[in-house]
């Protein structure tokens, strides 16, 4: 969408202070945000501000426009590092700009912005999870039920490359799996491993 056809659909345009709060995670905003100018920090926010970085963005550019694309809630938090000016759009006329595009232009939108969504996730997820947790959460994505209702995990990859999707090393990982199977939440030690109790692997993943 052209910033200039922002106007046909009222676009509010304001100045914002460095430190103000721009995107909360798991939230829904009421409009889509286009920063005409200034830095805005994208990651984890904490007491003190944004404690995980994910990034930044500098104006020119659309601020996490991919929820409002796939009608989800923000991903990440987002705080003005400096004086942003913004213009916003309300989120219904922002869908409904999408709407009347071409089908195979929005398929493709959408379909780029769904990879983007998932990137974005598992950043956010490395920020915000210690080890065990980013472990139990792969480990529960991962899974495959039985015809008789267990769940397990086939390692078909090395521990190595799982490792470094998870952001940690090898080393880590084998102890982190040696952790859940004394904890009894998993079993095996080849490259079948079962999921002993996938609920206290969700309370430890925190989904």
């Amino acid at each position: 969408m052209e910033l200039t056809g922002l106007m046909d659909f009222g676009a509010e345009s304001l100045t914002l202070p460095a430190g103000s709060v721009m995107l909360t995670r798991g939230a829904t905003p009421p409009f889509v945000t286009y920063v005409e100018s200034g830095r805005v920090e994208l990651g984890v926010l904490g007491a003190q501000g944004i404690e995980h970085q994910l990034g930044g963005i500098q104006g020119p550019i659309w601020l996490e426009a991919t929820s409002a694309v796939l009608d989800l809630p923000s991903v990440v938090d987002g705080m003005a590092q400096t004086p942003v000016h913004v213009r916003r759009i309300a989120l219904a006329q922002f869908r409904a700009a999408l709407d009347s595009m071409p089908l195979a232009a929005r398929t493709v939108l959408q379909d780029v912005a769904r990879a983007h969504r998932q990137q974005t996730e598992l950043a956010v997820s490395r920020l915000a999870k210690d080890a065990e947790a980013r472990c139990a959460e792969w480990l529960l994505r991962h899974a495959q039920t039985s015809d008789k209702g267990g769940q397990s995990v086939l390692l078909e990859q090395r521990k190595r490359l799982i490792a470094a999707q998870l952001g940690i090393a090898p080393e880590t990982l084998s102890r982190v799996l040696r952790h859940l199977r004394e904890q009894s939440l998993i079993s095996g030690t080849g490259r079948v491993l079962k999921l002993l109790d996938p609920t206290g692997l969700r309370s430890l993943a925190g989904v």
